[in-house]
């Protein structure tokens, strides 16, 4: 053995080939401090013994090597900039120190090579992948750019358009694009991956393979005449514009990167890489999204653990109600394998349902996402029936009939003497309250809610209610079943709209006191949609949601809440849903919807909606973008740390998580407590206490005016 650490080792073989293996102590191989500080060794020692002819990496595990170590980035972004620039500038010399082994050099990739295993595989002569090989550079979802010479090898390697293609979108390949594109010199079945890398490496060794040449161009300013240069890179920063907007720093600053270092050889660019690194390391959007990638983790490891603890097999699911929602859940359990009757009293219902289903196939089909035996295999996995008898084997219900707690209690009643005692039953509600439900039923324990978001099939989010009967196995089994079917579940405890609705309303309830006051909405869904970044304005939103909707959901928050969610007198809201403008429902709400001569859906502010509102309106008047972010942001927020405090949801990960994956909060603002805390608390306290005098909503806790004082966080 010519070198052992914990991650890795480097052992030689009899023809003077010195095999450098990652294996780390956990599931999987990643740039952690410790990793990097051996690969730096592990290439000393390589260097340093006399016969090596030609060094090969591989991962002795499922996969190669996953990015580096996400964990740490907290405590070193926090550091000052020169220290941060230290560390990089550190690590990525200890890749160039591997890239100048003076033999040739070859990575043998399977599985996943991503962020820091994919330059770790960059940084070799050769790179052979298996198929089960992913290949990429995904730090931008991270807010950052890669910071090991990715920058630097990749565009040298398959031209700068192709390279920033890659890195500005993050997604990564399969062996086979990868070697369309140049970034990998061949793709081997798995058990044929290792015998295949030496091969090559052998061939190289004898001087068959130019390995020199290719070194060489790794390390030398990019090949590209002026005229090339700037229409390739001014055709990747009008893409990135397009595509990542201006609230997102790393795509922006990777594409002004390779530009500046494409007359550079490796040590200019990687000055300008690692520069760049530090930047982005710095700024609030990537704060945020390494949050994201945080509070996930913490999300997905309760998910798991909460199923492995189950003791009931879900192998069948009923949904009671069909149409469109109805529809979407069963087609989420079907299409993940699971059969799933689908039962209503309505055969109308029942074929609206099954239209539902099919229509996400064919839009899958049309994407190549789906092949005709996975539609085949999908629709017949759900049963369509009017018969209440057709679910009594269904191990998990999920009824979804109409939102009306007589109806619902009913069906929920007849489900139970239906179902084998042991089958668990929920209800897709998404403001009833779940103890209120629970007293239909003989056996509250085996109930729980189960609340789904539209359109089912795009939105990650379930949340799971534990009502206050619910016992531990029904919650354990509805998470196992809800990641089954491919879906983030997150387990919050009973109250007036649970988590994602309960922090909505005070945020539509903002919204409609600042048109009361005089805002323009189009004006407000302009700033909350191009300057806070929210996907719809809240106009826009409640247009999709349906005044309906909305207007009864508000009501049930109005009578659960009643010191903070009052109705508000002529709101906006109420006014359209009386005169029947439901929204995209029926084509007419705060916006008019239609088509244009090309059949291209059209919406345009509804003069009807001004003249209704105009009577209960204050003077029109213009708010500043900061008043209308605050106006509507402070009250979702005040909500949000009430939930947190009274143990409605359990940490600020899964809430901040649950308001990305159910209500499409901007990412780079990293969820509603990231965002708080990177306003910083004290500024919070200060921000809602100018506006307190607007009512409750707008009133903070005294648990976050404690904390701001005492200078503590939501995420410590």
């Amino acid at each position: 053995m010519m070198y052992e650490g914990k991650s890795l080792s480097v052992s030689m073989t009899d023809d003077g080939i010195a095999e450098l293996v990652f294996d780390a102590q956990g599931s999987v191989n990643k740039f952690d401090k410790q990793t990097v500080q051996e690969l730096s060794e592990a290439t000393a020692s390589i260097i340093g013994t006399d016969g090596v002819k030609g060094v090969l990496v591989r991962s002795a595990k499922s996969t190669f090597i996953v990015g580096a170590d996400i964990t740490e980035f907290t405590d070193l972004f926090s550091m000052e900039e020169s220290e941060i620039l230290a560390w990089v500038a550190k690590t990525s010399q200890v890749f160039d120190r591997f890239e100048d082994i003076p033999v040739p050099t070859i990575v043998a990739i399977n599985g996943f090579a991503l962020g820091g295993g994919c330059e770790m595989a960059l940084a070799a002569d050769l790179r052979v992948a298996d198929t089960t090989a992913r290949i990429g550079l995904p730090e931008v979802k991270l807010g950052l750019m890669p910071g090991f010479g990715g920058t630097v090898r990749l565009p040298r390697l398959i031209g700068s358009d192709n390279a920033l293609e890659w890195m500005t979108t993050g997604r990564d390949r399969d062996g086979q694009k990868a070697l369309n594109e140049g970034a990998v010199d061949a793709v081997v079945a798995p058990d044929k991956l290792h015998a295949s890398a030496r091969k090559m490496l052998i061939s190289a060794i004898e001087g068959k393979i130019d390995w020199k040449k290719r070194r060489k161009q790794k390390v030398s300013p990019l090949m590209l005449n002026t005229n090339e240069a700037m229409m390739s890179f001014s055709t990747a920063a009008a893409m990135v514009a397009a595509q990542a907007g201006k609230h997102y720093p790393a795509p922006h600053k990777m594409v002004e990167t390779v530009q500046k270092a494409a007359a550079l050889g490796r040590e200019g660019a990687l000055k300008l890489e690692n520069e760049g690194f530090v930047a982005l390391a710095k700024t609030d959007a990537c704060k945020a999204q390494v949050g994201i990638f945080l509070a996930d983790q913490v999300v997905k490891g309760k998910g798991k653990k909460l199923a492995k603890s189950s003791t009931k097999e879900v192998k069948q699911h009923a949904v009671l109600g069909a149409g469109i929602m109805g529809g979407g859940i069963a087609y989420q359990g079907a299409v993940k394998g699971v059969p799933t009757v689908m039962k209503d009293i309505a055969q109308n219902a029942l074929e609206l349902g099954l239209a539902e289903a099919s229509k996400i196939l064919n839009k899958g089909m049309q994407r190549g996402k789906v092949d005709a035996k996975k539609m085949a295999s999908t629709l017949n996995n759900i049963v369509p029936t009017l018969d209440m008898n057709a679910i009594k084997d269904a191990d998990l219900v999920i009824e979804a009939v109409v939102e009306n707690p007589k109806v619902k209690a009913a069906v929920l009643k007849e489900t139970e003497e239906t179902v084998a005692e042991d089958a668990i039953i929920t209800s897709n509600t998404s403001t009833i309250s779940i103890n209120q439900l629970a007293k239909s039923l003989k056996k509250p324990e085996r109930f729980c809610g189960m609340h789904f978001f539209n359109p089912v099939h795009k939105m990650p989010l379930v949340e799971i209610i534990r009502g206050e009967k619910t016992d531990d196995n029904t919650i354990a089994t509805v998470v196992a079943a809800t990641l089954k079917m491919g879906k983030t579940p997150i387990v919050v405890n009973d109250c007036p709209g649970f988590l994602v609705n309960r922090v909505l309303f005070p945020y539509f309830a903002g919204f409609s006191k600042l048109v009361l006051d005089g805002a323009d909405f189009t004006e407000v869904d302009k700033v909350m949609e191009k300057v806070f970044g929210w996907p719809m304005g809240p106009a826009y939103l409640l247009d999709v949601v349906g005044m309906d909707t909305a207007d009864h959901a508000a009501g049930v928050m109005s009578e659960g809440i009643p010191e903070r969610m009052q109705k508000i007198d002529n709101d906006p809201v109420t006014l359209l849903y009386s005169n029947e403008r439901l929204g995209q429902k029926n084509a007419k709400g705060f916006y008019n919807y239609g088509t244009d001569k090309r059949g291209r859906p059209t919406k345009t502010a509804a003069e009807e909606a001004y003249e209704l509102f105009k009577p209960h309106m204050a003077q029109s008047q213009s708010f500043d973008k900061e008043e209308v972010i605050a106006r509507l942001m402070i009250p979702m927020a005040n909500e949000a740390i009430r939930c947190l405090e009274e143990g409605i949801v359990a940490s600020a990960a899964e809430a901040d998580m649950a308001l990305l994956y159910g209500l499409g909060f901007p990412p780079f603002r990293g969820g509603i407590f990231r965002y708080i805390e990177t306003m910083g608390l004290k500024n919070f306290v200060a921000l809602a206490d100018k506006y307190a005098h607007l009512g409750p909503i707008y009133q903070i806790t005294d648990g976050v005016r404690e904390m701001a004082a005492s200078g503590k966080s939501y995420f410590a």
